[in-house]
């Protein structure tokens, strides 16, 4: 999948600064206001080009003009788009143009840092039975069993993710995109239901 995105990026690579500048600056405006997963294809379309334009320091030579509504991210300076995952505790919400730390855990909103970290914390054991070493598979009759029943908890806890606390932060950012995918678990876009 890696070869095939990196296939991708080679159109954006094409560029030149000015058109990938205002490429990124119309996608960000068909982005607000809106909830994304990370698997849609414009996301993936506009994290190829934003590592393109990190490399290239798009935002920084000002070429075009986000739209208002997305303010400076304080670490590239890039606009503020936050994606969120399954890692939020520990790296908060992530930038989707550096790959660092755009919010920390503590600079969420209040409202929102609590059940943010309820999900965070009942996540991660789901999560950790992909991780069991030979000595906690053995505790388990069935680890292909328990693997299975993790999976399944896992896609009804993004979907929940994606539809009941990720909405709530568009009330203090311009677009929100979570993660919607546990490989460790096998569990795909596809197999993580939202309902409208």
């Amino acid at each position: 999948m890696d070869r095939l995105w990196d296939e991708y990026s080679q159109a954006f690579r094409k560029f030149d600064d000015l058109t990938l500048a205002r490429w990124m600056a119309q996608t960000l405006g068909q982005l607000e206001g809106h909830v994304w997963r990370l698997s849609h294809p414009l996301i993936g379309a506009y994290r190829v080009a934003s590592r393109w334009a990190h490399d290239r320091q798009i935002w920084l030579q000002r070429l075009a003009t986000a739209p208002a509504a997305y303010p400076e991210s304080n670490c590239c300076r890039a606009p503020l788009l936050p994606l969120l995952t399954r890692e939020v505790l520990e790296s908060g919400l992530i930038c989707q143009h550096c790959g660092d730390t755009v919010v920390p855990l503590a600079e969420i909103p209040d409202d929102l840092q609590s059940p943010i970290r309820g999900w965070a914390e009942s996540y991660a054991p789901v999560h950790a039975v992909a991780h069991w070493d030979e000595e906690e598979q053995r505790r388990v009759a069935d680890y292909d069993q328990a693997l299975e029943t993790a999976a399944t908890q896992a896609e009804t806890m993004l979907g929940f993710l994606g539809t009941q606390i990720v909405p709530r932060l568009l009330d203090f950012y311009p677009a929100m995109v979570w993660e919607d995918q546990d490989e460790c678990l096998e569990v795909r876009p596809e197999d993580v239901v939202v309902k409208p």
